[in-house]
């Protein structure tokens, strides 16, 4: 298991718990938690939705992809360290980060 924190549109942090050998994505542990992230494209990283920025423990979640780098780039505000959550992998990686969540509620 791995656990890391998500801080809400309203500054609210909670701690999550998520398994770490289930192939998930950090979008589909947010949605599952009922955190309001749309997710329009299903974890393609075609609609940044799910854009989230990396608080704390960004080294150890590896670069963006072009793809990805393509999508934030398109909105109107991101972040050095903007993610798509459907493009981390739920891993040890994530052990202590703090995920923001901005996407389109913020």
């Amino acid at each position: 298991m791995v656990t890391f924190t998500v801080e809400d549109h309203d500054g609210n942090r909670q701690t999550i718990e998520a398994p770490d050998d289930m192939g998930l994505s950090l979008m589909e542990v947010l949605k599952a938690s009922e955190y309001p992230v749309l997710a329009t494209c299903g974890g393609m990283a075609l609609c940044a939705t799910c854009h989230v920025e990396v608080l704390e423990g960004k080294n150890g979640l590896g670069e963006a992809s072009d793809v990805e780098l393509d999508q934030l780039e398109a909105l109107p505000e991101y972040y050095p360290t903007s993610r798509l959550a459907c493009q981390i992998r739920i891993s040890g990686e994530l052990e202590g980060a703090v995920i923001k969540l901005r996407g389109e509620d913020n």
